[in-house]
């Protein structure tokens, strides 16, 4: 069972838990979204047993429509058939200097977003890997190893999409220094020296 209403639409669902994390993440351009997504565990079957292209479509019509709003750059992440590979759009994976790897994405070999994403873009390419800003997990499809470190776990307030449970995560930089390190710019007063 989930918590979503039920009124709200698989492109709801998704648009409201996109929003959330990117006023949570600051998500803007030059920053990138990664997303993993599981259309068998949004229809409440096992991942990979019952993919579908119209739900992926939903749930990119979703994310689109944020990304619209915010200018964030999208990372859609295949299935282990294609090594977790990252459809992306050309521009992106060659501003960034991204690894190109060569296949299409189709549902049965990376899955039904991987394959409606690359569809839907105007020059698709996929990347190797990538360091994203933030990421959503749709479905547990395990999508860490693409997140910049030092990743932050966010709970957007709508936990699931249809029945697939929604991981989120935001990323920071890493914090340097000691017990006398300070994160914040302070007014010159305030400093402490060191000796």
């Amino acid at each position: 069972m989930t918590d979503n209403p039920v009124n709200h639409s698989l492109k709801e669902q998704t648009a409201a838990i996109v929003r959330e994390l990117a006023e949570a993440a600051g998500l803007g351009p030059g920053k990138v979204l990664v997303i993993g997504t599981s259309t068998s565990e949004i229809a409440g079957r096992r991942i990979g047993t019952g993919g579908a292209l119209e739900t992926a479509q939903q749930v990119l019509a979703g994310i689109t429509e944020v990304q619209a709003e915010y200018g964030f750059h999208t990372a859609f992440q295949c299935c282990e058939h294609l090594n977790r590979a990252l459809v992306v759009e050309r521009e992106l994976l060659e501003r960034n200097g991204l690894t190109e790897v060569a296949a299409v994405p189709v549902p049965r070999a990376g899955g039904s977003m991987a394959a409606a994403a690359y569809r839907s873009f105007r020059e698709p390419c996929l990347a190797e890997q990538i360091s994203a800003h933030a990421g959503i997990d749709i479905g547990e499809t395990l999508i860490g190893m693409h997140l910049r470190r030092v990743a932050v776990p966010f709970r957007p307030s709508i936990r699931h999409i249809g029945e697939a449970r929604v991981t989120a995560a935001f990323t920071r930089p890493k914090l340097i220094g000691g017990e006398r390190a300070v994160y914040r710019a302070q007014r010159e007063d305030d400093s402490v020296l060191c000796d």
